[in-house]
């Protein structure tokens, strides 16, 4: 008999991306799945994807923002991986909220009117809650006191952005030093979906300590692989170029390509999500999960056309004023509890374009 074959799991959001390789590899431990989603389009489009069919799984089409299917879903459930979202930068503002947060209010409303035999809830935040992050003023001049400051950056202008200087500048105008994002610092979000997971970090720690339920929250960088649905327009870059790149259209990379990120394999989230679950010391803490490494996005792309093979041209230029200039985590604290990750970016450009050709151009 599996050791955790009574043991059960829910995981929200389950039929998506993170969601359903972490069901799997829980599944494969021998854990009980639960899964609730609302197979809303785009990502989406009503049906459950057949990688979670014929698995097992109690499969759940509901809406986590409603109560009576948040209930359902939660019946006899020992664990609690919250992955559902809304995302993108669009102007519906509230529903972030309703999606994100006040589901995951729901979730601890539940445990404790219905007195769940909920051990653990696991949480999925997101890099994009540090926004522009932490910077440094590199001004050279010995006698001013703004040498070295530490700032937080507000969003750049759209000036800035027409006159294409895209680096964040320090109050002399000079380009400023950036600081990969740590746990402990500022968070200052630029768009409703960032803000909503800031809302949900802070409501989670919160209730979980003042009513016994362990929790945990993670930060997740830009995470790469197959199943990234390419009908969700916030999946990222790996999304966007690869399916510009396997169709010959030109790979599209705003402003100078010199912007950096941090992209983490699907495998390796999942490995830090599986961590959690039973590690005592990752009760009511928050953590990154990222790659460890930044990429300049022109990098990323040169990647992506020599793995797909594609003739495409990269074509440089355009902007989105919410996105940030850099977005590259400290993954030391993570570390510390044993977990590398192990997968670099080739590896999640080589997964998914064989699964984008295999599922959508056959």
């Amino acid at each position: 008999m599996p050791r955790h074959e009574r043991e059960k799991v829910l995981v929200t959001g389950g039929a998506g991306f993170i969601g359903s390789h972490t069901a799997d590899a829980l599944a494969k431990k021998g854990y009980s799945i639960v899964i609730i989603d609302n197979l809303a389009p785009p990502v989406h489009n009503g049906r459950w994807p057949k990688y979670v069919l014929n698995k097992g799984y109690k499969l759940i089409c509901g809406d986590v923002r409603k109560k009576a299917d948040l209930a359902k879903a939660l019946k006899g459930v020992h664990y609690v991986y919250h992955l559902a979202a809304y995302q993108d930068q669009r102007l519906d503002f509230s529903k972030f909220f309703h999606t994100n947060t006040v589901s995951a209010a729901l979730i601890y409303e539940l445990i404790l009117e219905k007195k769940l035999p909920v051990e653990k809830v696991i949480l999925a935040s997101t890099q994009f809650a540090y926004g522009d992050g932490m910077y440094q003023c590199a001004h050279r001049d010995q006698r001013l006191e703004t040498r070295n400051k530490v700032f937080y950056p507000e969003l750049r202008t759209e000036k800035q952005f027409k006159s294409k200087r895209f680096d964040i500048l320090c109050k002399h105008g000079k380009p400023a030093k950036f600081h990969p994002f740590r746990e402990d610092q500022q968070l200052t979000p630029t768009n409703s979906y960032g803000l909503s997971k800031e809302a949900i970090e802070r409501l989670a720690l919160r209730l979980g300590k003042t009513y016994g339920v362990p929790t945990t929250l993670l930060r997740y960088s830009i995470v790469q692989g197959p199943r990234q649905s390419p009908r969700n327009l916030y999946s990222g870059a790996l999304r966007i170029f690869t399916v510009q790149a396997l169709a010959g259209k030109p790979i599209t990379v705003y402003e100078d390509g010199q912007q950096t990120r941090d992209f983490i394999n699907i495998d390796d989230v999942v490995a830090a999500n599986l961590l959690c679950l039973k590690n005592r010391r990752t009760d009511f803490k928050i953590f990154n999960v990222g790659g460890g490494k930044a990429y300049k996005v022109i990098d990323f792309a040169k990647t992506v056309k020599e793995i797909t093979g594609s003739k495409s041209p990269i074509v440089i230029g355009g902007f989105r004023r919410t996105d940030t200039r850099h977005a590259v985590s400290d993954i030391s604290k993570l570390k510390k509890l044993g977990w590398r990750p192990k997968f670099g970016p080739e590896k999640s450009v080589k997964d998914y374009a064989e699964w984008y050709r295999r599922e959508y151009r056959n």
